[in-house]
């Protein structure tokens, strides 16, 4: 998996720095983010405020080329999900990965990624009201290098885009897929015979056309890893058997039948659950995983554990690395086992508590970070502060730097409106913004 791609920063036609912008220094006039790269900045040598999050430009591109070799290997597409990082310059590396699209989840960000020049979108929800139909079919409409694909989950949302369409007089079918869900779960019909009934209602649409079945698994959870992937491996299952009976009543529109569902746990399960699919027309495997391009410290560092333990071929080379770190300083020691950091609920996501990781000395004969030795652990966050119990004898001063991971990627970015991009030695290649 070699670097092959690195990161365009004028993917990004409109991102620009701004003096006030989190995590920029302060001194700047407006800046291209393409421009950044011939500043100089270099983290350690304390030439961006704090706190800030970075990103290791080494392990973006090999989360994004293990992605694709996984892809390549099982013959299927990928869409990732660009609610993770709303970052056109990482949708950019994605697709110069081989993606199929970008996966979004609304509007706005339908209308984000547009503006960028991404062309090919799969909208993973449901688009309800009138503003947000009349977009969606206006785009399609206006533009035919557009294509846009939505989810449905009941008659009454087909037959309110089918009112909107025909009030528009709309000449370009837009295709849907039937969503299948789960009892306690979030969107899509509970049952097959209820996803049945809404690919007739599709079917029968002349604005209309079904190009698949859809289905989320992420967020099926059980008491254990196990009856989890029991459940998940029973889901998916439901998935194929409503992409089955669709096929038997021949409720297709035109082109490739689109079978999608892949988070970023257990999408392995998906390409084994799909695969198995007997239908009589043409069929694509679309995966939607986003989190893999940056990877993280908790959540999915614990569930790829799971993943190596099923696929142990897919780490011969090793895994996805985590890219995203978000450093501040060491502001206080009040108390001998106590460290107050500046940072907080602001920066970092905390549905899990971020993880200290690195510590750095500006100024010291100190090259590189070191890794901070156990018994450093966040336990609380206010807005803009994290309280640390040390040991006794950490060596963390204060004015020295910190750096926390961080767990599910999606929940910091949409806290920062700029990322530095850096290599090995913390030197700024680049920055990203980002469309939250």
């Amino acid at each position: 998996m070699g670097q092959t791609v690195h990161l365009n920063y004028a993917a990004d036609p409109h991102a620009v720095l701004r003096p006030y912008d989190k995590g920029v220094p302060g001194h700047i006039a407006p800046l291209a983010a393409s421009e950044v790269g011939a500043e100089g900045w270099n983290l350690l040598r304390e030439d961006l405020p704090l706190p800030v999050a970075v990103l290791k430009e080494g392990a973006l591109l090999r989360n994004a080329a293990w992605m694709k070799s996984f892809v390549d290997r099982h013959e299927v597409a990928l869409a990732p999900h660009g609610k993770t990082t709303m970052a056109p310059v990482l949708f950019d590396l994605q697709m110069r990965h081989g993606a199929w699209g970008v996966t979004v989840s609304s509007p706005h960000q339908i209308a984000a990624a547009l503006a960028a020049g991404f062309r090919r979108l799969f909208v993973a929800n449901q688009i309800v009201g009138r503003s947000g139909i009349r977009f969606v079919l206006d785009l399609m409409e206006r533009d035919a290098d557009v294509y846009i694909h939505l989810l449905v989950d009941s008659v009454e949302n087909v037959d309110q885009i089918a009112a909107i369409a025909l009030e528009m007089g709309i000449g370009r079918p837009l295709p849907v897929l039937v969503e299948l869900g789960f009892a306690g779960g979030r969107t899509g019909t509970r049952t097959i015979g209820q996803g049945l009934e809404v690919a007739r209602a599709v079917a029968q649409c002349p604005f209309l056309e079904l190009a698949g079945v859809e289905g989320f698994e992420g967020i099926i959870r059980r008491s254990g890893m196990e009856p989890t992937l029991d459940a998940v491996r029973a889901f998916l299952a439901d998935v194929v058997s409503l992409a089955e009976a669709c096929d038997s009543e021949g409720l297709w529109g035109d082109g490739a039948v689109l079978l999608s569902a892949g988070g970023s746990a257990f999408f392995d399960l998906v390409v084994t659950a799909f695969s198995a699919a007997r239908l009589a027309v043409p069929t694509t495997i679309l995966l939607r995983s986003g989190c893999y391009v940056t990877h993280d410290s908790g959540l999915y560092r614990k569930l790829f554990a799971a993943l190596k333990s099923r696929e142990p071929r897919l780490f011969e080379e090793g895994g996805p690395q985590a890219a995203l770190e978000v450093w501040s300083y060491v502001q206080s020691r009040p108390e001998p086992g106590r460290v107050i950091a500046t940072l907080g609920k602001r920066d970092v996501s905390h549905d899990d508590m971020p993880i200290p990781e690195l510590w750095f000395r500006p100024g010291s004969n100190m090259k590189m970070p070191v890794p901070l030795r156990e018994g450093h652990r966040v336990v609380a966050l206010n807005d803009q502060h994290a309280f640390l119990d040390v040991p006794e004898d950490s060596p963390l001063q204060v004015g020295d730097m910190l750096s926390v991971g961080i767990s599910h990627p999606c929940l910091t970015f949409d806290k920062w409106r700029v990322l530095h991009v850096v290599d090995d030695n913390y030197s700024v290649l680049g920055s990203l913004c980002t469309y939250f």
